[in-house]
């Protein structure tokens, strides 16, 4: 009876510690400048007191996927431990005349416009190693473009959770219905990523979605 109790105990608890150990691969993806380095980055520094990568008002400002391993979220009690990953903005063509109206030289506008080309394609490849991705779009633009199909598509191709933020709710044009209707089949959380409006609600969405990631 004793042996049988030690290997029910280990059959019940053990798949449970292993599964508590694995760092949750949690990916931030959507259109440039729709905000998802800055909300990676206030996630990254409340938890472990450094960004994750530079925000700034320029395009495809993130060219390279980035992230940050062993972050560990603590919500009402809760802890769980997540690898950041900070993805490229998410475009059907970069042209590098976007960049010359920022005042970037030709010469960088060219290189920058090929580095953020390569990180679209090297964010769809690593859609195969996440667990769960949060889509960060921006609530004061239409949410039905192609763009945002193509990215909800390749992660419904691949049965990954997902997670919406409309984000930019402080602006005055922040229309989140909008991407709820569009959306209707996943959560939407409205946001203000650059001042850290309902935060709670996207953590307690996080955490509700992570538990059901094997």
């Amino acid at each position: 009876m004793a042996m049988k109790g030690i290997t029910d105990f280990f059959k019940k608890f053990l798949p449970k510690i292993m599964r508590n150990k694995k760092d949750i691969k949690l990916g931030f993806y959507g259109p440039p400048n729709a905000g998802k380095t800055s909300l990676a980055n206030r996630i990254c520094k409340d938890f472990t007191g450094e960004e994750i990568g530079s925000v700034s008002k320029v395009p495809h400002e993130t060219r390279h996927v980035q992230f940050k391993e062993k972050v560990e979220i603590n919500y009402k009690g809760k802890s769980m431990t997540f690898k950041m990953i900070d993805t490229p903005g998410i475009t059907t063509k970069v042209d590098y005349e976007d960049f010359l109206k920022y005042k970037v030289k030709k010469n960088e506008a060219k290189n920058r416009a090929k580095e953020a080309t390569q990180g679209i394609i090297e964010s769809i490849k690593w859609l195969d190693d996440m667990d769960l991705v949060v889509v960060v779009l921006d609530s004061t633009e239409n949410p039905y473009n192609q763009v945002n199909i193509t990215i909800i598509g390749n992660l419904v191709a691949r049965k990954i959770p997902v997670l919406v933020v409309a984000n930019k709710s402080d602006l005055k044009t922040s229309n989140i219905k909008r991407i709820e209707e569009a959306f209707p089949e996943y959560p939407v959380i409205g946001m203000s990523a650059k001042y850290g409006k309902n935060l709670d609600d996207f953590y307690e969405q996080v955490f509700k979605i992570s538990k059901k990631v094997k």
